[in-house]
């Protein structure tokens, strides 16, 4: 029979060492052990499907794909999404009378959801019961 060391305690019923202490260094090599046998697991288990045999019945050697079709779906559709999309961003803004080129000013007092007329519709200093001044017009306000 072996002796007790420090960091060990031995049973003499069952002849095994038990660990008294845990360092962190064998927390840290039982986490990394946990992650490798998991990592390799979980590619093996996802692997698995892969190595499955073409099923009966199937054609294993497909014909050739015309270039025209080809053509179609490789170059063609994606163009006709790209404009159908740029119109579907640009043609509001031109509708409205907006100036969409690259580089231009930018709009000015933009209120969405506002009158359409812009600031000039509203009363001025009608809910604060004062009389307008020459140009005011309404909005928030606060007093301190």
């Amino acid at each position: 029979m072996t002796d007790s060391t420090p960091l060990t305690e031995n049973r003499p019923d069952s002849g095994a060492d038990i660990l008294l202490f845990v360092t962190s260094r064998t927390l840290t090599r039982v986490r990394r052990s946990a992650v490798l046998t998991t990592a390799v697991g979980m590619s093996l288990l996802v692997a698995g499907p892969a190595s499955a045999k073409v099923p009966e019945g199937w054609r294993s050697d497909p014909g050739p794909i015309p270039m025209q079709q080809v053509f179609l779906v490789l170059v063609v559709l994606p163009l006709l999404l790209i404009a159908l999309i740029t119109a579907a961003v640009y043609v509001p803004a031109l509708v409205r009378g907006e100036r969409v080129a690259p580089g231009a000013a930018p709009v000015e007092d933009q209120w969405f959801g506002g009158p359409r007329g812009g600031v000039r519709e509203l009363e001025a200093g009608g809910d604060r019961g004062e009389q307008p001044t020459q140009g005011e017009t309404g909005g928030a306000g606060g007093r301190w």
